[in-house]
């Protein structure tokens, strides 16, 4: 199954509300994936641009959307950016695959 890798931030009405009622959240991301038949391998708090990350395992990006989608609509969340993570072994492949697509660069 496909892996894909989350950045998200809360609100300041998110952090307000943990704040007076402190909860795991990895217990409500891990139900959420598992809804789509996938698994969380990771959740994490994190200090910057983001205020954390998950590591997701979904069927396929429908999946990840459909669960993207309902976090992003459900308010908590100031921001949500999930990428879609190869293995060395799709990205292996990919490169054989890239030297039969004949690209030619503009102008050349």
């Amino acid at each position: 199954m496909p892996l894909y890798l989350s950045k998200f931030s809360y609100t300041p009405e998110t952090w307000a509300r943990m704040i007076a009622n402190p909860e795991d959240r990895r217990v409500a991301a891990r139900s959420y994936i598992e809804s789509v038949g996938g698994r969380l391998h990771g959740f994490w708090y994190a200090f910057g641009a983001h205020d954390g990350f998950t590591l997701w395992e979904a069927p396929d990006n429908v999946s990840m959307a459909a669960v993207a989608l309902a976090l992003s609509g459900g308010g908590a969340l100031g921001s949500l950016e999930t990428t879609v993570l190869l293995s060395v072994e799709e990205t292996l492949e990919a490169l054989r695959q890239a030297a039969q697509v004949g690209y030619r660069a503009p102008g050349a």
